[in-house]
């Protein structure tokens, strides 16, 4: 039995052997198809996290507490908004005591009804020679985002 070859084999070995390339190089295309699709899909989750955590920003204050010098020996506490929402009723309470600030100014102050963003309010602080150098502020209040907010500062005089 005996083989014969002629032209038609030829060619239909060659277009087998340009199929199976063909074939191969699609398999790769569609793989790398498939992690492209993948990589996309996990940069629009991370998009979409990402527009959350800013819509929820949108919704929440910012409370600060720093000391400011005002001249030579004049001294504030100074309580500031700094986030994207109003805060409202606004607590400050001395975890550890207060012997900086005047009760009676805290007392007159305090709650406050409304900080919009970017508004603060100044406390008068009396410092003399034993007073500490940092103090423990404790800042409640209520925004958009919770009803109940809480930070715990450590201005520093």
């Amino acid at each position: 039995m005996s083989i014969t070859i002629d032209v038609g084999n030829i060619i239909a070995a060659i277009a087998l052997l340009f199929s199976g390339y063909a074939t191969w190089k699609t398999s790769r295309f569609n793989e790398r198809q498939k992690a492209l699709i993948e990589s996309q899909e996990k940069l629009n989750q991370l998009l979409l996290e990402k527009e959350a955590k800013e819509a929820a920003s949108d919704k929440k204050a910012d409370i600060g507490a720093s000391f400011i010098k005002l001249g030579n020996s004049k001294y504030r506490l100074k309580i500031w908004n700094k986030g994207n929402a109003d805060a409202r009723n606004i607590r400050i309470e001395f975890p550890e005591g207060n012997d900086i600030v005047n009760q009676s100014e805290v007392d007159a102050k305090f709650p406050l009804e409304t900080l919009d963003t970017y508004q603060s309010v100044e406390l008068v602080a009396s410092v003399h020679m034993q007073t500490k150098g940092k103090h423990t502020i404790r800042l409640t209040w209520s925004d958009d985002f919770s009803q109940q907010n809480e930070k715990v500062v450590y201005p520093t005089i």
